[in-house]
C-alpha cells in the first residue's frame, strides 16, 4: 500500500484501478496525487501544457459518487489521462502545437478522448507535441521544447512526446497519441515507457482529412505493456466514423497476455538490413537476443525486403501534408516552421505517375512482407537508430558520420515499419552507459496485436527495465 499521496502515481494504471474499485483510496485522491505530481515536476520537463485542475478534480468527484451509489462504472474508472495536443476536445484548448492555433477552443472532442472518457478515464489536460506532429522531436513554437526526464538537456522523442514524459514521470498512468512515422515508438524508447503501434483501423480516427489514409494511426502508451493493454481494449474497436476501422478479438487484451513462447520464431535485425545505428544502441539491443531466447524463441538472422520503403513513406506522407495542411500554408505561410512547409510543397510537386509508382511498389512490398512474415511471428528490431540527442537541435543530421539529408532520414527504423501496415510496439529494453533509455521494437503479423503485447509482456517481465524511473531531483 502506498504511504504518500504521490506514492499513487509510482503504481501501474491495472493496481490503480483495483484500489479504487475496492474503494482503497478514492478517485479524488489518486486525481490529487497526480496533480500533485505534476506541479513538482512539469515546469522543468514540459510535457503537459494545457492542464484543467478543477475539471479534473471534479470529474474524479463524480467518479467516486459512481461507485458509492454501486454504479457500473467503466474498465478505466477514476484514471487520469492526457490526451495528445494533436486531438481536438470540445471546450478545451487544441494548439497543434502551431501559432495558427495556439488560442483554438474545438467544438467537438475527437473519437480516442470520446472512448477513454467513455472507459471512465477522467482527462486532466493535453500533453506537447511538434507543430502538426511533424518531426520526431517534440518542440514547436507556441509552449517550447519538452524535456528527456532522464537527462534534460535531451530530446524526449516525439511526436508524442508530452505524453512519453508525463508518464515516465508519473504526472499520468495512462496516455494517447498517435503514429505515422513512429511517433508512438519514438519516444516510448527516448523515455522508458511503452508505445504500441497498432494495425491501421484498429483504433478508429475521427476526425480526419483523410479518413482512408492508413499511416497514421491512433494508439495508447503506458508504463508498462499491461497498461498498454488495458488502455487497448477501452480505445480499439469499430466506428461507422472510421472506415478503415477494424473490430476486436473475443477475448480482451489485457486478459491474454501470458502466453508460452516455445519454440516462436522471430527475425533478428540490427539494423533492419543496413541502416545506421549508433553503438550504443547497439550495445544495449544486442544482449537481448539471448533474452527472448530464454522465453523459448528461435531467434533467427533476417529481415523482410524493405527495398522502396522509404520512396512509399516519403511520397505519401507528402501528399497527406499537402491534403491536410495545404490550406494552413496558404493563409499562414509565416507562422508554419520549415520542415512542414517542406514537407507541404514536396506534397504539391507530386505528379499522378509518382503516386502511382509510389502505390505499385507498396503492394509489392506487402508481398513480400506477407510472404517473409509466414515464416516468422516476430521481427524485433531497434524503435530508434540512434540514442536521444540534444534538446536544442531539431534532429539527427548524423549517425555514425552518415549525413542525413532531411529530419525524417533519422526515423528509418519506425517509418519503415509503418510502411508495412503490421502492428508494433516498442517496450523498454535498458539503457546506455550514460544512463539514456534505449527501446526494443516488436512488429507481429497482420492485425496481430495480441500476439505482439504478449511477447512484449513476456519480455518486460524477463528484463524488469520498467521499473527503473527518472531521478526525483
Amino acid at each position: 500500500m502506498p504511504t504518500l499521496p504521490t506514492d499513487l502515481c509510482d503504481l501501474t494504471a491495472r493496481d490503480l484501478i483495483a484500489l479504487i474499485r475496492r474503494r482503497t483510496v478514492s478517485s479524488r485522491e489518486v486525481m490529487a496525487a497526480h496533480l500533485t505530481r505534476v506541479e513538482q515536476v512539469n515546469q522543468a520537463l514540459n510535457a503537459i501544457v494545457t492542464l484543467v485542475p478543477d475539471a479534473a478534480l471534479d470529474g474524479a468527484d463524480r467518479a467516486d459518487a459512481a461507485l458509492a451509489r454501486g454504479d457500473e462504472v467503466g474498465p478505466l474508472h477514476g484514471l487520469p489521462v492526457a490526451h495528445k495536443d494533436l486531438f481536438v476536445t470540445s471546450g478545451l484548448r487544441t494548439t497543434f502545437g502551431s501559432r495558427v492555433f495556439a488560442d483554438q477552443v474545438p467544438d467537438h472532442t475527437a473519437l480516442i478522448v470520446e472512448r477513454e472518457r467513455q472507459a471512465g478515464a477522467i482527462t486532466i489536460g493535453k500533453t506537447n507535441t511538434p507543430e502538426f506532429g511533424a518531426g520526431s522531436q517534440t518542440f514547436n513554437a507556441v509552449f517550447g521544447a519538452t524535456r528527456n526526464p532522464y537527462d534534460p538537456t535531451k530530446t524526449c522523442g516525439g511526436s508524442s512526446g508530452g505524453a512519453a514524459v508525463a508518464l515516465a514521470t508519473g504526472m499520468v498512468p495512462i496516455a494517447d497519441g498517435s503514429d505515422l512515422g513512429g511517433s508512438l515508438r519514438n519516444p516510448a524508447s527516448f523515455c522508458n515507457v511503452v508505445g504500441l503501434r497498432c494495425s491501421p483501423g484498429r483504433v478508429p480516427r475521427w476526425p480526419s482529412v483523410a479518413p482512408w489514409f492508413p499511416f497514421d494511426v491512433h494508439g495508447p502508451m503506458a508504463r508498462t505493456v499491461g497498461d498498454v493493454a488495458l488502455l487497448l481494449d477501452a480505445i480499439a474497436g469499430p466506428d461507422p466514423r472510421a472506415p478503415l476501422s477494424l473490430g476486436v478479438p473475443a477475448a480482451r487484451f489485457a486478459d491474454a497476455l501470458d502466453r508460452d513462447f516455445d519454440g516462436v520464431r522471430i527475425a533478428w535485425s540490427p539494423d533492419l538490413g543496413g541502416l545506421p545505428v549508433e553503438t550504443a544502441v547497439t550495445q544495449v539491443l544486442d544482449r537481448h537476443r539471448t533474452t527472448l531466447e530464454s522465453l523459448g524463441c528461435v531467434s533467427l538472422d533476417g529481415h523482410p525486403d524493405l527495398r522502396d520503403a522509404d520512396e512509399i513513406f516519403i511520397t505519401w506522407r507528402a501528399w497527406y501534408y499537402e491534403l491536410a495542411f495545404g490550406q494552413v500554408l496558404d493563409r499562414h505561410r509565416h507562422l508554419v516552421k520549415d520542415t512542414v512547409v517542406w514537407n507541404i510543397e514536396a506534397g504539391r510537386a507530386l505528379s499522378g505517375p509518382q503516386i502511382a509508382a509510389a502505390e505499385r511498389k507498396r503492394a509489392a512490398l506487402h508481398e513480400r512482407v506477407r510472404r517473409f512474415m509466414e515464416h516468422h511471428e516476430f521481427l524485433v528490431l531497434p524503435v530508434a537508430q540512434v540514442v536521444p540527442f540534444d534538446v536544442d537541435q531539431p534532429y539527427a543530421t548524423t549517425i555514425n558520420e552518415v549525413p542525413l539529408p532531411t529530419y525524417l532520414d533519422w526515423m528509418k527504423s519506425c517509418y519503415q515499419v509503418s510502411v508495412t501496415g503490421l502492428p508494433a510496439i516498442s517496450v523498454p529494453a535498458g539503457f546506455t552507459d550514460g544512463g539514456l533509455p534505449v527501446g526494443l521494437q516488436i512488429v507481429g503479423r497482420p492485425h496481430d496485436e495480441l500476439g505482439v503485447l504478449q511477447l512484449a509482456h513476456a519480455f518486460e517481465q524477463a528484463t524488469g527495465v520498467w521499473k527503473r524511473r527518472p531521478p526525483s531531483d
